[in-house]
């Protein structure tokens, strides 16, 4: 019992339980955008997006197409947006914050394994190091140089 105990109460557990939870909320919020302002805005072009009449009809069996295409296009939709209103200008600002940070490891130049900016010599290879001049770069990933 203690270690199923351990594996609910796990971090990654958890982080995962609230990612669904945050997930599927924004999913909602996304989905209820598209319809509210992005639909009636296409509707205004091209008319509704609604395909769900379209059926193929074989040997009395029908395929609903329609609802298909409806969800395909609706689904482009919602990514286009995802993607221009949160994606893009989240990296924009990310990379905004990243800029400003300066760089604090670079790698050995014998075994490339990742070492502080001001050390001297490389704790996995002992390679004698240069002394690094002047202050550490800035601009540059926050991980190497």
């Amino acid at each position: 019992m203690s270690g199923f105990r351990k594996f609910i109460l796990r971090g990654n557990l958890v982080d995962l339980a609230v990612a669904v939870v945050v997930g599927t909320q924004f999913s909602s919020l996304v989905k209820t955008f598209v319809t509210a302002f992005v639909n009636p805005l296409l509707a205004l072009v091209g008319g509704k997006p609604d395909f769900s009449s379209l059926v193929l009809t074989i040997n009395d069996a029908k395929f609903r197409y329609g609802l298909f295409l409806t969800e395909v296009i609706s689904f482009l939709i919602s990514a286009a947006v995802v993607y221009f209103v949160i994606v893009l200008p989240a990296a924009r600002l990310l990379a905004l914050f990243e800029r400003d940070v300066e760089a604090t490891e670079r790698d050995c130049p014998e075994c490339t394994m990742s070492i502080p900016i001001r050390a001297r010599r490389c704790p996995e290879c002992t390679t004698q190091l240069a002394a690094p001049s002047g202050p550490p770069p800035t601009g540059t990933s926050p991980h190497r140089v």
